[in-house]
């Protein structure tokens, strides 16, 4: 099994000051309803650079086994919303996988799995925390390299739990190559909540705690 990796109105005033302006998204992830591991993304800012960290860890057990074993680490720098560089190592069970990239010459170079590209200067990964991913009609999946046609439409607005608390909003639904992702955003367009369903047909979900 391999399951793919893969977002306000009335709320209490410590809840919407937790959410404002956040640096930091700490995830549960669960696979149909079942705990599997966290995700963690987590913003540093200096000068005018923003370097965003990615780590993951998930385990799926089968009658106490480890079926699946999923391991997650990016780090992405970031200037006036446009990628600068990017570091990903990622491991399924015993599979690896490394993706560099860096601005240069007037394009954002990578390199991964599936080769080398020249992307546009101002490229953007699955930026889930930067709200300005939603414009985007391709995105750089930093897993894999590759450089992905993708549709982001808005689903419209629902009533979610976050950190035990109700929270009104608004969705919106990705679709990509083998890739169907729900996220939720406050009115503050504060990433919220994330949802995958896997072309296998499992539903990762990611609470925040």
């Amino acid at each position: 099994m391999r399951p793919a990796l893969p977002v306000f109105a009335l709320l209490g005033l410590s809840l919407v000051n937790s959410l404002a302006n956040a640096s930091e998204w700490p995830f549960t992830a669960y696979l149909d309803g079942k705990e599997i591991g966290q995700h963690r993304f987590a913003i540093t800012e200096s000068n005018d650079a923003i370097t965003l960290t990615s780590e993951a860890d998930f385990k799926v057990k089968v009658l106490f086994i480890n079926a699946y074993q999923y391991q997650h680490r990016a780090s992405e720098v970031w200037q006036n919303d446009c990628l600068q560089k990017l570091e990903a190592r990622t491991e399924e069970n015993r599979d690896v996988s490394l993706v560099v990239g860096r601005q240069q010459s007037g394009s954002f170079k990578v390199e991964g799995p599936k080769g080398q590209l020249a992307l546009p200067d101002c490229a953007m990964t699955f930026a889930y925390w930067n709200p300005k991913m939603l414009q985007q009609d391709k995105l750089l999946n930093p897993q894999t390299g590759e450089w992905l046609d993708v549709d982001i439409r808005r689903i419209g607005r629902e009533t979610i739990e976050v950190r035990g608390q109700p929270v009104t909003a608004e969705r919106y639904r990705l679709t990509a190559p083998k890739m169907k992702i729900d996220l939720w955003y406050s009115e503050k367009q504060e990433w919220l909540a994330l949802e995958s369903t896997t072309p296998e047909g499992y539903l990762i979900s990611y609470k925040l705690r």
